[in-house]
């Protein structure tokens, strides 16, 4: 034990006395809110809690801030010459996530300063709530949610519906998510507000380690948390200026009738099946043979046949070159195809460029101050979010380890939990995080792909389903599902999980449920399904469709 460190505990001991004892993390300097006799055993209480948070070099291998005492609510030592126990840099899911539980649950002294609300972000526009409400999950999926009901009038029709040519008023669909957003954007004002959280509007950048500059004020914190998320890029090619990103695809003032999404992504996807159901005509560029590199394959495979079979344009191994436009205000997307043949998209209202995000990063300081940028611009931290300077930390996509919203909150909850609540090896932990592509059809999964699963399990069953669904039998819909089990076969454990079709991310949260639990396919047998659904597939399959064995396919079974 540091000899510095059983000091500042032994001044905590002799500070609780007889009564409770409130004991600094040495991680973080933050109170530690638990009780306990004092005297030589609040000593004793407070020397476990150092040796659990280890260390400087302990068996976390952190680096770790002093301890300090507080009595009643107020600060001793250096606390006091800091305006704040945390300052966060970025209002969206995990630094609201992480200031809220911060300040509600364990009483730290918090602020956030997130930059005005625009639909837009740019380096001088955000708002609270971030990309996810602002300009990606939500609105996103309001659009998704709108475009479907193309697919349901003409579905009803085979079930006796009459009903006449609909049309679609773009303007109010604008309106009304543009209202949506402004309703959430208050939202999370009012979380942070009740959680007494102190709201500063402005771009934040780092001074030092302690100190953060928000339109000319510099304010102090024991801790800096950085929740600054990501942004959208664009290729470097020719005419690149005439592209747009996602966050204004949201915000198109109309419907284009002809648009090229660049980006086989799954953001480039979405958009495309998007506005593919509101009626323009939609071109996918991208460079693959197929689409969402880095899931399962078959998935994959699956989902390019069957955005064809919609009426999407689909242009695979095809490289954007630039994009021209013209003098009529229509722009033309040249691409190179792989065989070397040149190609020509006319008359677009429209090119979207989903080609990737990266870090939000830039002109905050963060290099000079000493905390470790990777490759993409992406903060370093460790599995604790700490970077590497000890009292700053970050969470969610400025990291970018796992690029979902439901990852950046489980960050921030673990982040607040580990230096404010006293848990010291309270962490994230990223297996079995189940995750959806709100593509038309949708796609969902949990667990490895089954390349991936091969790779790291080496005997893998797989079981496999395409059919179409009840509901498409007499609507005329040529749409089709696709569900994927894969199992260990040493232990018969189910790994993965995929599914393509209606509903597939409401059918999947409660799959990823059973994958964290480890759920054997054994037992998955046993369980009855719910007839008549989609979903009753998963639990009737049971004969494998392939068997490999040794990372080779040894033949399958009907």
């Amino acid at each position: 034990m540091a000899i510095r460190g059983l000091v500042a505990l032994r001044t905590v001991a002799r500070a609780a006395g007889p009564a409770r004892c409130q004991n600094a993390c040495p991680r973080s300097g933050h109170l530690l809110r638990s009780s306990c006799v004092g005297g030589s055993a609040g000593l004793r209480h407070a020397t476990r809690v150092l040796v659990g948070c280890g260390s400087r070099r302990g068996q976390h291998g952190r680096t770790i801030v002093q301890a300090e005492a507080k009595n009643n609510g107020s600060s001793n030592g250096d606390h006091a010459n800091y305006d704040f126990d945390l300052f966060t840099i970025g209002a969206g899911s995990g630094g609201v996530r992480a200031s809220r539980f911060a300040a509600q649950n364990y009483g730290a002294k918090v602020a956030v300063c997130e930059m005005p609300f625009d639909l837009v972000a740019s380096d001088q526009k955000g708002g609270a709530g971030g990309t996810c409400v602002l300009r990606g999950c939500v609105p996103k999926k309001l659009m998704v949610y709108g475009g479907e009901f193309a697919q349901g009038f003409k579905d009803s029709q085979g079930f006796g519906w009459d009903v006449a040519e609909p049309s679609v008023t773009w303007e109010r669909l604008m309106q009304n998510k543009n209202k949506e957003l402004d309703r959430l954007n208050g939202v999370y004002m009012k979380l942070l507000n009740n959680a007494g959280v102190e709201y500063i509007e402005g771009r934040g950048t780092l001074v030092d380690a302690h100190t953060v500059e928000v339109a000319g004020k510099q304010y102090t914190a024991k801790t800096i948390l950085i929740a600054t998320g990501g942004r959208a890029v664009k290729l470097p090619i020719d005419g690149a200026e005439h592209a747009i990103i996602s966050d204004e695809v949201l915000n198109l003032p109309k419907l284009p009738k002809k648009m090229a999404v660049i980006g086989g992504g799954y953001i480039g996807l979405e958009f495309a099946g998007i506005y593919n159901n509101y009626g323009s005509e939609v071109h996918v560029v991208y460079r693959q043979p197929l689409p969402l590199r880095g899931f399962d394959e078959e998935c994959r495979k699956f989902i390019a046949e069957q955005y064809e079979v919609h009426g999407l344009n689909i242009h695979s191994e095809s490289t954007p070159t630039r994009i021209e436009k013209q003098s009529n205000g229509s722009f033309t997307l040249h691409v190179k195809k792989k065989s070397g043949q040149e190609e020509a998209i006319e008359g677009l209202e429209t090119v979207l460029m989903a080609t990737g995000r990266s870090p939000n990063t830039q002109n905050m300081n963060l290099e000079e101050i000493g905390v470790e940028l990777g490759p993409k611009g992406q903060i370093k931290v460790d599995g604790f979010n700490q970077t590497t300077v000890p009292s700053i930390f970050a969470v969610g996509d400025v990291t970018d380890r796992v690029n979902l919203t439901p990852v950046a909150l489980m960050e921030g909850m673990a982040f607040a939990k580990n230096v404010f609540g006293g848990d010291p090896e309270a962490k994230a932990e990223y297996d079995a995080i189940a995750s959806a592509v709100f593509s038309s059809p949708p796609l969902a999964s949990v667990g490895p792909s089954e390349e991936q699963a091969i790779e790291q399990y080496g005997d893998v069953d797989v079981f496999t389903s395409s059919f179409k669904p009840m509901k498409n039998t007499i609507s005329g819909n040529e749409g089709r599902g696709f569900m994927k089990i894969l199992v260990d076969t040493k232990t018969d454990t189910v790994i993965g999980v995929h599914m393509i079709g209606p509903d597939c991310a409401e059918i999947m949260q409660g799959f990823a449920v059973a994958v964290k639990m480890g759920v054997k396919k054994k037992q998955m047998d046993r369980v009855v399904g719910i007839h008549p659904s989609s979903a009753e597939e998963f639990v009737t399959m049971r004969s494998p469709s392939k068997e490999v064995r040794n990372k080779q396919p040894v033949g399958s079974s009907a």
